[in-house]
């Protein structure tokens, strides 16, 4: 398989891809609020939306427009509100946006996707995110200022911008795919993330971009929790405009799981810094399951664990209470049994199918749960299933964003 070379970039990596970040005052004064995403060629376009049945207006009209035709050339992205539960206002507001965008660019109307993040409930200041949009176009630049500003303007509770770029070699040719998200709470996406696109210059099949999309999204935004809820927004686009130069992707293509792994890649260092930035997180863990009767059965005990408040909270408090991860392991629904189980913490084995930690090595658990980052190993000596979920503490600091967020 290509070697798979990871670059320090992002959004604008990829060749004929423009990007740019800019203030519009949508709620509030001196942040960036508007990003717009822009191929100088047509492209080929997948996505993967959120399976909240309350999907907001935004997630309905490019759902709509992708299921008529694959393709779309730029992006217009807002912060400051979700423009969900907005009724038939939200949607004609989203296809106003779109309609302002495609005419400033000088594109079809069908060419634009329109993405929104926010407090659920309010109806977008449109003349204020169309005149953005305009601001927009004329910042659009391509390099580390365009990845950085574009990044900005898409965050809500976020403290970084994240994005991630890779290359490869395909048919001879130099091919990269880049990428930017946003996310820090209400996340436990079940599809993507709230907010995440990937541009790449490689020439692809959209049909076949779609399936590995979604094969993507399924190995890393599907697997991160920070909170367990899901949000309205969740929005996962890739754009491929083909300018690499490449004989055209598909299943068939010497090169396909190359390229599988390149955009698997691109996705899983994207929602991995979704997690490191979760709204209050002073913790990334990786929990993973083996032993179970199956992968299904591995993914129901990491999920359990991931996201239950007592195991969180006991991440943050450095106490090494392993007795809420088998407590998880048992209601997950999975099939357990407790005399098969074997806990770690790291290498540090905290139960042994039946024989509890002694003191010290709960002590060398609390030393090493210190560390910004650790692992949960779940071996249920049932089977060949596992599974890995991304995952994160409950501090103190979420509780305060979350009982404060509209206020």
């Amino acid at each position: 398989m290509e070697q798979i070379t990871f670059l320090p970039g992002g959004i604008t990596s990829a060749n004929g891809f423009y990007a740019s970040g800019v203030e519009a005052g949508v709620k509030y004064a001196n942040r960036r609020d508007v990003a717009l995403i822009w191929s100088d060629r047509p492209c080929v376009a997948a996505g993967v939306f959120t399976t909240n049945l309350v999907a907001a207006a935004p997630v309905v009209m490019d759902r709509e427009r992708l299921s008529k035709t694959p393709s779309a050339r730029a992006i217009a992205i807002n912060t400051g509100c979700a423009n969900a539960c907005t009724g038939e206002q939200g949607l004609a507001d989203a296809r106003r946006i779109a309609a302002a965008t495609a005419d400033c660019l000088k594109l079809a109307a069908d060419e634009v996707l329109v993405s929104s993040t926010g407090v659920i409930g309010t109806l977008l200041p449109v003349e204020r995110i169309i005149a953005g949009v305009q601001k927009a176009k004329d910042a659009l630049d391509r390099g580390t200022a365009a990845d950085e500003a574009a990044g900005m303007a898409i965050m809500t509770t976020d403290t970084v911008p994240k994005r991630a770029a890779v290359q490869l070699q395909i048919d001879g040719k130099t091919v990269t795919l880049g990428g930017m998200c946003k996310g820090a709470g209400m996340i436990e996406p079940m599809m993507a993330t709230m907010l995440a696109y990937v541009t790449t210059d490689a020439a692809v099949d959209p049909v076949w971009l779609q399936q590995e999309l979604k094969a993507a999204a399924d190995v890393s935004f599907n697997r991160v929790v920070v909170d367990g809820d899901e949000s309205t927004n969740d929005t996962l686009i890739c754009l491929a405009n083909g300018a690499a130069g490449n004989a055209v992707l598909n299943a068939e293509h010497p090169a396909a799981a190359a390229f599988s792994a390149a955009l698997k890649a691109v996705c899983t260092a994207l929602a991995k810094q979704i997690v490191m930035d979760g709204e209050g997180v002073s913790k990334f863990v990786t929990v993973k399951v083996t032993g179970a009767q199956s992968d299904a059965d591995a993914h129901l005990v990491a999920r359990a664990i991931a996201r239950s408040p007592l195991v969180k909270t006991s991440w943050f408090g450095l106490d090494p209470n392993w007795g809420r991860v088998i407590c998880a392991t048992g209601y997950s629904g999975a099939e357990v049994d407790a005399l098969k189980v074997r806990i770690f913490y790291g290498d540090i084995c905290a139960y042994d199918r039946g024989t509890v930690a002694t003191e010290e090595a709960l002590a060398a658990m609390q030393e090493l749960m210190r560390a910004r980052s650790f692992d949960v190993l779940v071996d249920l000596g049932l089977g060949e299933g596992t599974d890995t979920i991304y995952t994160c503490d409950l501090t103190f600091d979420y509780v305060k964003i979350n009982a404060e967020y509209t206020t």
